[in-house]
């Protein structure tokens, strides 16, 4: 049975990603007294019944934690609060092309692709990610660390995917099928309204069936995440890049944010998804 005083735990007015950062310890700190303050049962005959404790407004703030936690709480919140790139538009998620979607899907090709010239594997060919992996906005203005761990709060890893031509024909179908807005990087997908693809391009040239590709995605997806079971047809190539770290670095080289507005997903007269 775990134990955790909720009146205690109101008190960690901490980001969600505390423990990705560099001080760590305040974690182990911070846990050690909360399982100081979980009672293990003596015996049979001191077992109580539990009463649930709700977090509300009513429950006052623990000032002793307050006054541990605070020191490391203004540490990490000057770290997530440093500028490490600028944009002049808000950069979101909306819409099958959106800017902030087709942004991050460059940059997850861009890494693979150093990554592989590093590596000695096959050029890469395209990107796919998904959109729900994408948890925030970036508004318009600087942009902080924080901002990135608010848009990528997982630590989910980049792959490379080696797939046949014919294989990779599972992708397109699952676009006509769904017809959601994951983002793409060097490819262009377009439906007809029907049930058909009228153009299926990666770097502007038609599928060769009896070509190898190399497509970057994330473990997430290529493990069968957001129904891409086609990827299951694949060989994984992993590269141990964390998404986060990535585009940490690639905000950071690119002090002034120049968003994508190209055109990738096209679906015509799309189907309505219950």
């Amino acid at each position: 049975m775990h134990c955790v005083s909720f009146k205690t735990r109101k008190s960690l007015d901490l980001y969600p990603y505390y423990f990705h950062m560099k001080n760590k310890i305040a974690g182990f700190v911070i846990m050690s007294m909360i399982l100081t303050g979980c009672k293990a049962p003596l015996g049979i005959a001191n077992i109580q019944t539990e009463k649930n404790i709700y977090i509300t407004s009513e429950l006052s703030d623990d000032k002793a934690m307050d006054a541990l936690i605070q020191p490391y709480k203004n540490e990490l919140e000057g770290k997530m609060n440093k500028k490490i790139s600028h944009t002049n538009v808000e950069l979101n998620k909306s819409g099958d092309n959106s800017n902030l979607g087709n942004l991050l899907a460059d940059y997850t090709f861009e890494g693979a692709e150093e990554w592989a010239k590093k590596n000695n594997i096959q050029a890469i060919d395209a990107a796919v990610i998904n959109i729900g992996g994408i948890r925030n906005i970036i508004p318009k203005g600087d942009i902080t660390i924080k901002n990135i761990y608010e848009v990528m709060p997982f630590d989910n890893e980049i792959v490379i995917m080696k797939m046949s031509g014919k294989a990779l024909q599972g992708l397109f179908d699952y676009y006509l099928k769904r017809q959601e807005n994951n983002p793409v990087s060097h490819l262009l997908i377009e439906t007809d309204g029907g049930d058909t693809i009228s153009k299926k391009l990666i770097n502007g040239k038609p599928i060769d069936e009896s070509k190898t590709y190399y497509i970057a995605t994330s473990d997430y997806l290529a493990m069968g995440g957001d129904n891409m079971f086609f990827f299951g047809k694949g060989e994984m190539i992993r590269t141990g890049i964390k998404m986060r770290d990535l585009f940490l670095e690639k905000f950071r080289q690119n002090p002034e944010i120049s968003a994508p507005d190209d055109v990738r997903l096209i679906f015509k007269n799309k189907k309505t998804q219950e």
